[in-house]
């Protein structure tokens, strides 16, 4: 463990034990990432596809330690959980051959943001270390994706995002925390182009089990979408 890691671990101990807490991934108490959980947070990044063809990168799997770190950083404001998931999205960006474009956080919703007091996607980013720019807004409210089909989702995003100005901006990579079946990333990429921008592709967080067929080469991603 070099010096950077062992204080990033230490400020983690003692915010923990500050907070009485107990460890994300496995709830061992008295830490808020046993060392074991913090491993199972090493990026293992797999390419996909939306509905729409537009590529996706996604760090790490949604299911298991990941998806209870997320889900205590989405639900019970552990911020903390942030900088360890970034690093998996500052890695998995690091390894791969990506296009050379802005990074854009898909937009969150005022009942959300009400709610956590942040912006999960941007938060990600700043923790990741990874320059970005808000380019995206919400046009409307849309219903709960969960119990959702493809088709359903993505008629519950239609026409619900627009653009907004992005000044010396031209192509862009949109990122989220976690990718279902990809229709509000498509929703996004719709907004975007509409906008005169080009979407070259995603890089979410986690992916869904159903996404993560099989681990592939993250330089195969291209921005030719």
């Amino acid at each position: 463990m070099d010096n950077r890691t062992w204080w990033v671990a230490l400020a983690d101990e003692l915010a923990a034990f500050l907070l009485s807490g107990c460890c994300a991934g496995c709830d061992i108490s008295g830490t808020l990432l046993c060392e074991q959980c913090r491993e199972e947070l090493d990026a293992d990044p797999v390419r996909l596809q939306t509905p729409l063809g537009l590529p996706v990168i996604a760090a790490l799997p949604f299911h298991g330690v990941p998806a209870r770190c997320i889900r205590r950083l989405k639900e019970d404001g552990e911020t903390l959980l942030a900088r360890p998931l970034g690093r998996a999205v500052a890695a998995t960006v690091a390894e791969a051959d990506l296009p050379a474009a802005v990074l854009v956080p898909m937009p969150t919703g005022r009942t959300a943001f009400r709610r956590r007091g942040y912006r999960v996607p941007e938060l990600l980013l700043r923790r990741a270390g990874l320059p970005m720019q808000r380019a995206l807004t919400q046009t409307r409210r849309t219903a709960d994706q969960r119990g959702l089909g493809i088709a359903e989702r993505s008629a519950n995003v239609a026409g619900s995002m627009r653009a907004r100005h992005a000044r010396g901006v031209r192509d862009v990579l949109l990122f989220d925390d976690v990718v279902t079946t990809g229709a509000t990333l498509d929703e996004a990429a719709r907004a975007l182009n509409d906008a005169g921008l080009r979407v070259c592709g995603a890089v979410t967080l986690a992916a869904t089990p159903r996404h993560r067929q099989s681990n592939v080469n993250v330089s195969q991603m291209t921005g030719d979408n």
